[in-house]
Order: C-alpha cells, then sequence, then structure tokens
C-alpha cells in the first residue's frame, strides 16, 4: 500500500473515534486542551494497538487463505464501512445525548476499546492485503486518530453535533472504496 491508501485508511479508521470525540466535546462545559488530549491519547492508542495485533492475526492464516485473501480484505473493509454509514444515517439530530463528559480511566478504556474493534478487522485486512509497511500504517492510524479526537472535542465543545454524522459517513465511504480498490487491484483490473 502507497503513502496515500494508508494516510486515507488512517483518516477512515480515525472517524468513529473523531464522532464519539464530538460527542465528549458537546458534553463539556469548557473543553480543555488536557481533555482533548486524554481523549486523543486513549483512541489513538487503542487505534494503534488493534490494528497491530490484526495484523499479526491475519498473518498467521494468510497461507491457508492466500487465494482468496483480497476477497477477505475486501469484505472485512466494505462490512466495516457500511457499517459506519448505516450508523450515521440511524442516528438522530441527539446523537450525542447519551455520551458525558467523564474521563475516567473506566469510561475512556471502555469507549476506546468500543470505537477501535474495527481497527482489528482492519489490521486482518491489512494483512490479507500484502506488501504494506504495518509499523508505518499503525503509526499513521494512530497519530491521525490522536489528532482527530483532541480536535474533535474542541469542535463538539464549539459547534455541536453538526460534524459527527458528516465524519462517520466520510470515514465509511473511505473504508469502502479503499477494499474495493484491493480488490479490483488483485483482480488484476487496476495496475
Amino acid at each position: 500500500m502507497a503513502i496515500g491508501e494508508l494516510l486515507l485508511l488512517a483518516l477512515g479508521v480515525s472517524m468513529d473515534a473523531f464522532a464519539v470525540s464530538v460527542c465528549k466535546g458537546l458534553a463539556m462545559k469548557k473543553a480543555a486542551l488536557k481533555a482533548g488530549c486524554v481523549c486523543g491519547a486513549w483512541f489513538g492508542g487503542f487505534q494503534a494497538l488493534m490494528p497491530l495485533i490484526g495484523f499479526f492475526l491475519g498473518t498467521l492464516f494468510a497461507e491457508a487463505i492466500e487465494a482468496v485473501d483480497h476477497w477477505v480484505a475486501f469484505a472485512l473493509l466494505a462490512i466495516i464501512g457500511v457499517n459506519m454509514l448505516k450508523e450515521a444515517f440511524e442516528k438522530d439530530e441527539g446523537g450525542c445525548e447519551s455520551c458525558d463528559a467523564d474521563l475516567s480511566v473506566r469510561t475512556m478504556f471502555l469507549m476506546a476499546v468500543a470505537t477501535s474493534i474495527d481497527a482489528l478487522a482492519v489490521g486482518i485486512s491489512l494483512a490479507m492485503a500484502g506488501q504494506v509497511n504495518i509499523f508505518l500504517a499503525v503509526a499513521l492510524i494512530g497519530l491521525f486518530t490522536f489528532c482527530t479526537s483532541a480536535l474533535g472535542v474542541k469542535i463538539g465543545n464549539v459547534f455541536g453535533s453538526r460534524f459527527e454524522k458528516k465524519a462517520q459517513m466520510a470515514g465509511g465511504v473511505i473504508l469502502i472504496l479503499l477494499g474495493l480498490k484491493i480488490l479490483l487491484e488483485h483482480l488484476g483490473v487496476m495496475a
């Protein structure tokens, strides 16, 4: 995968954490830099860890499914992308009502795990895609998620939840298109 594709992947994967961070910011009276950094560290750390775990799990099974690995990568990314789109369309205008300003270790751990489960599947799909510098991919995913989450807290605090739905939709479309690109390259349609 080229650097441009890895940047798009990192952006797409970070959108769930961004949406949750917007909700966190919306619930805060005043979003301090510390709150943004706390959200960024939790979400960025887990979004980086999960694809790494997924990649190593995927490499264990790569030989067994080598003939269909491109289909597996496409299916995983498409399912994640469609799920993100579905969640974006199902949310009503008050989508952040259940979110609070709590930044405790327990709350942030649970939210970080919940928003990074998809990243585990992305890691598996990266193993199936082949020729991926997983350490660069993980670093970009973690960095993008840190930045978008920290920014999301501030955006949520200042502008409200206007960007939450759009971010999830953009992330879903990006992941579906990357999955399609992997499939088309392996089928020889794209060079």
